[in-house]
């Protein structure tokens, strides 16, 4: 691990600051994926700025939405009575991720920019375009099982790893910024960006910008939500797919209103627009469930070992769908 300075920040402004001194450096939260980096030498910051310490409070508002202070824990969002109540997609989605000991340390804010867990990307022996552009991308005719079927490209196959993130994709959930230019905000989904030919440029982010909050809009008929995760072992496993779904039915069975996200596809938190678009008017039932699977899987493609998540990702969408029909009985 290499020499490098640190700074606590006391707010956001100051931590800002402080992230100033160099590009070289990094905003620390509970450093479940910055120090694994530095540690395999991947990331190699000269300062860190411990922002773990900012505001962390989740506040139900007076219009229904919720407010999540970016430094909040993972474990303290799971188990809030409002995200349990009226959002348990995300509350499920969190304890599907990685162990119960990172989820009481991990951020909220963390949790949404950490990296890929490509084993190229932390091989420094492998050819990584994310992690040295122009270098290659070793992962295309490697190991490929965990890899990108949808946005992907020839410059990089990685998949983000957050299945936090995947729950609040299909909850239009929004991000707020504070850089040196002011604060702005931008729906989580825009956040990420697809690889092309630039896959070391994983967010829309300025070089200074800093997390502050995530905003999660009232969303009634997310309390008939839920969250699926498929993996290759019962826990302590990235996802090979995973779904986050609700489902709003009128009372002729008929989908009034859907949210679908998938996640281990993608460089990014997966929205599933094609499919919402194909449920809404149409009965709710399997034979739809599975038209709006194909429409959303249309242009997967698959590499040498993960050309069967396609299909598992269009049974594991009808399977959820499936399941939240049965609650909206």
């Amino acid at each position: 691990m290499n020499i490098f300075s640190y700074h606590q920040a006391s707010d956001a402004a100051s931590a800002i600051a402080f992230k100033k001194t160099g590009p070289a450096a990094k905003y620390l939260g509970g450093g479940t994926n910055l120090v694994d980096l530095m540690r395999e030498t991947v990331e190699q910051p000269e300062t860190l700025v411990d922002v773990s310490h900012l505001a962390g409070d989740i506040e139900r508002r007076s219009d229904g939405s919720l407010l999540i202070g970016a430094a909040a824990k993972n474990t303290a969002l799971a188990a809030h009575p409002a995200v349990r109540a009226d959002y348990p997609l995300l509350s499920r989605s969190i304890l599907a991720g990685a162990s119960a000991q990172i989820r009481n340390v991990a951020t909220v804010g963390g949790n949404i920019l950490q990296r890929t867990r490509c084993r190229y990307f932390y091989d420094n022996a492998a050819r990584c375009n994310k992690r040295q552009p122009q270098a290659g991308c070793d992962a295309l005719e490697g190991f490929n099982r965990y890899h990108a079927i949808l946005g992907a490209s020839d410059a990089c196959v990685a998949t983000h790893p957050s299945d936090m993130c995947v729950a609040l994709v299909a909850l239009d959930a929004v991000v707020h910024l504070q850089g040196t230019v002011g604060t702005r905000s931008m729906p989580l989904r825009d956040l990420h960006r697809l690889p092309a030919d630039r896959p070391e440029l994983e967010t829309e982010l300025q070089p200074d910008e800093l997390i502050t909050a995530i905003e999660i809009p009232a969303l009634p008929f997310a309390r008939r939500s839920t969250y699926r995760k498929v993996r290759d072992r019962a826990s302590y496993a990235f996802a090979l797919i995973s779904v986050a779904a609700a489902l709003d039915l009128d009372q002729t069975g008929k989908v009034r209103d859907v949210r679908l996200a998938l996640g281990g596809v993608a460089q990014k938190p997966w929205r599933a627009l094609k499919a919402e678009a194909a449920l809404k008017g149409q009965d709710a039932g399997t034979d739809a469930f599975r038209a709006a699977a194909e429409a959303e899987l249309a242009d997967a493609v698959g590499l040498r070992d993960n050309a069967f998540k396609i299909e598992l990702a269009k049974r594991t969408i009808v399977a959820v769908l499936d399941e939240l029909k049965g609650e909206n009985a």
